[in-house]
């Protein structure tokens, strides 16, 4: 099972990682971050929407905070600008959810109904936590590759080398 110390060590490393990918993405002209590039989501911006919305319904099963209005696949920001900045803010919250979360509700069953099918689902609370971080490790993987099509270098994704992490800079 993980611990307190995992959810914020990987909701800092997401923090990191997504504002480096805003500041890249931000130098992008507006079309060719929406052009689409045939990933699971089309473009940059629709992936990074999808990487929000899905934080953010996650979010409020965890936290009672309220569900995203727009469903999956939705259009939740036309703005990049304004993209960016509700990112920010929800990597905020994560972290701070992270710094709070004890081990007894991780060892609990975490039970929702989902928006995509309507089943209901009961589940370890730590494995939802766990698929909270690797669900963005996957779609960043998927924006790094997006963004080396359109010849930009994202540079070092590797977890070990984030910033701050250990004392030892090698």
């Amino acid at each position: 099972m993980i611990d307190r110390a995992y959810c914020t060590t990987m909701a800092r490393y997401d923090r990191s990682m997504n504002e480096r990918l805003y500041a890249l993405c931000a130098g992008l002209p507006d079309g060719e971050r929406r052009r689409d590039l045939g990933a699971f989501f089309g473009s940059v911006h629709a992936t990074l929407e999808h990487l929000l919305w899905a934080d953010q319904v996650w979010l409020s099963r965890f936290t009672g905070r309220p569900r995203p209005a727009a469903g999956l696949g939705e259009r939740l920001h036309e703005d990049f600008a304004d993209l960016r900045a509700v990112r920010a803010q929800v990597d905020a919250e994560i972290e701070a959810w992270a710094g709070r979360v004890d081990a007894d509700w991780l060892a609990s069953t975490l039970t929702w109904t989902s928006g995509a099918d309507g089943a209901t689902r009961a589940r370890p609370a730590w494995v939802l936590v766990v698929h909270l971080f690797n669900h963005q490790a996957h779609h960043r993987g998927q924006l790094t590759t997006l963004l080396t099509q359109l010849g930009h270098d994202y540079g070092v994704t590797d977890l070990p080398w984030m910033p701050g992490l250990a004392d030892d800079p090698a």
